[in-house]
């Protein structure tokens, strides 16, 4: 199953530009999806990230991993929580480690996996790789919050 960024992703999370950081999801499964995102040179972070040697921020691959293991978790909430009352939100990053940069141009493919799943709480393990070259591995946790306790 295709998702592409105009229609089903932005259904699936609540993030939009210039912060949404998934173009298209290429498989999603149960417990599984990977997506892509192609890195636009015209896009803001490169102006400051290093000027004269633009990078993505490692933040920002981060984070991509994060509204991709959202459009995961939105199947989620389909099925558990329909009054609407409840978001996922990051509550732990367990490990980062950062092997390679991404530049304008690049096409990063986004892989998460669900690997364990406590009450409110989705374990995860993420890479981002460019072809086969491993950019970022990620484990990290989301919680199912409700809206009430985040809002302003």
């Amino acid at each position: 199953m295709v998702l592409n960024a105009t229609e089903d992703v932005l259904s699936a999370i609540p993030h939009r530009p210039p912060f949404l950081f998934v173009d298209r999801v290429l498989e999603i499964t149960d417990k599984s999806v990977v997506a892509e995102r192609t890195l636009r040179a015209e896009e803001n972070f490169f102006k400051g990230h290093y000027p004269q040697m633009p990078i993505m921020p490692g933040v920002l691959m981060c984070e991509a991993l994060f509204q991709t293991a959202g459009i995961l978790m939105n199947r989620y909430l389909n099925e558990t929580d329909k009054d609407g009352g409840k978001i996922p939100v990051l509550t732990r990053i367990e490990s980062a480690k950062f092997k390679q940069p991404a530049f304008p141009g690049d096409c990063l493919r986004l892989e998460v996996q669900l690997t364990e799943k406590m009450k409110e709480f989705y374990f995860f393990k993420g890479n981002v790789k460019k072809g086969e070259k491993l950019l970022i591995a990620l484990t990290f946790m989301l919680g199912m919050v409700p809206k009430t306790s985040i809002e302003p």
